[in-house]
């Protein structure tokens, strides 16, 4: 167990805490347990740190990563149980989706030591939902999205920007403007950044490999997550790359289903199963009428990437204009945590009340007119008017 300590005490020394996620603030740190999910290379693991580091005492504290080679011959219920011996209150699990059986154990932490705090984090939504046991009444559950437009100009110039509500954006967006820019004087600039490396943080390792690192990370999640969380055939792994590369190079994607199957030699049923899968691996998000629900046999109308820099990594240079305009503004409401589905008129609806269309300085929104909330949201414009809204101010909702 000294040798995890060690290893604990040598990544809280290494944690920058300068900047923070917007989730930050959103948790409830004084719960009894807490699960953080989220996408690989979100961030999750030095947000964990970060808490500890400035809020709880190093010597009740430990934090642990279940995919460490210790626990293929010790089990997590004899190190928790020791530390909790030792007075320890803060548990902290990271990865727990590659230690076998975790759900059960943890479960049973939580039902036999009421005064140990438990958080655990994983990056397999597959994983973490395939249980037999029952942990929903017992962990309170958060959701860790890509970095939105303001965290990443926080993280790379270290500008601070304000959050604001949809309904701020909506009404007051040229007033927002000013006050964003009176902070930051090149959002167009910063935006175009974004777009092609700003999701996760690790462009901070360095932006020349940024997009390198983004299909290493496509191909863990395919070839390791997916095969760990359900049985999957290898000829499948291949079927679902190419899906990411179709929908990459696409304009904003709606499938036809039977060409699509066709395409990838595979039944309609089994590619409905794919884009499922592909979205509960927080690699494409499935965009259907609100009327529908989120059936698996219901065709999505429109499918996109997970965020914009998957789609600069996959498409080889060839992205979609739309297409990036379109996932960008969906990817930032998604992860303020709106409900976003297909309208009858324009691109998306929101929240079941506002319509939304996308497009470039010369869109214009004549079919969406009689519509008592609808508006554009047009890139390259700093400044909006009226129901004219700058795209990019949407990257201020978290």
């Amino acid at each position: 167990m000294e040798s995890l300590v060690n290893k604990y005490r040598a990544l809280l020394t290494q944690t920058e805490a300068s900047f923070e996620r917007s989730l930050t603030s959103k948790i409830n740190w004084d719960a009894r347990a807490l699960c953080i999910e989220g996408a690989r290379g979100t961030g999750k693991s030095t947000l964990m740190l970060q808490h500890i580091k400035k809020n709880l005492p190093l010597e009740r504290t430990l934090y642990l990563s279940l995919d460490d080679l210790y626990f293929k011959q010790h089990s997590l219920i004899d190190v928790a149980e020791r530390f909790h011996q030792q007075g320890g209150k803060h548990l902290f699990l990271d990865e727990v989706h590659k230690y076998a059986d975790w759900q059960r154990e943890v479960k049973n932490l939580y039902d036999f030591n009421p005064r140990l705090q438990l958080v655990v984090s994983g990056s397999s939504i597959l994983a973490l939902q395939r249980s037999d046991v029952d942990l929903s009444r017992r962990l309170l559950r958060y959701h860790l999205p890509e970095l939105s437009l303001r965290e990443f100009v926080a993280l790379k110039e270290g500008v601070v920007l304000p959050i604001y509500t949809l309904q701020d954006v909506l009404e007051r967006h040229a007033q927002l403007v000013d006050e964003v820019k009176a902070l930051w004087d090149s959002p167009l600039k910063s935006f175009q950044q974004y777009m092609t490396l700003g999701a996760y943080p690790f462009f901070l390792e360095g932006e020349a490999d940024y997009l390198l690192r983004i299909n290493w990370l496509i191909n863990l999640i395919i070839d390791y997550d997916l095969p760990e969380a359900r049985p999957i055939e290898p000829g499948t792994l291949v079927k679902l790359k190419t899906l990411l590369y179709i929908i990459s190079t696409a304009v904003p994607f709606t499938p036809n289903i039977a060409q699509l199957a066709g395409r990838l030699e595979t039944s309609r049923n089994r590619l409905l199963e794919m884009l499922d899968l592909l979205e509960k691996a927080q690699l494409i998000f499935n965009l259907r009428k609100a009327s529908l629900g989120i059936s698996l046999m219901n065709k999505p109308e429109k499918v996109f990437l997970h965020n914009t820099s998957l789609i600069m990594a996959l498409a080889e240079g060839q992205p979609n204009k739309g297409n990036i305009r379109e996932t960008f503004f969906y990817t930032q409401l998604m992860g303020a945590g709106h409900r976003v589905a297909h309208p009858k008129a324009g691109d998306f609806l929101i929240d079941n009340r506002y319509t939304i269309e996308i497009g470039g300085r010369g869109k214009g929104g004549q079919q969406n007119e009689s519509l008592q909330d609808a508006y554009l949201a047009i890139d390259d414009l700093e400044y909006g008017t009226a129901r004219k809204i700058p795209l990019w101010l949407f990257g201020f909702l978290y």
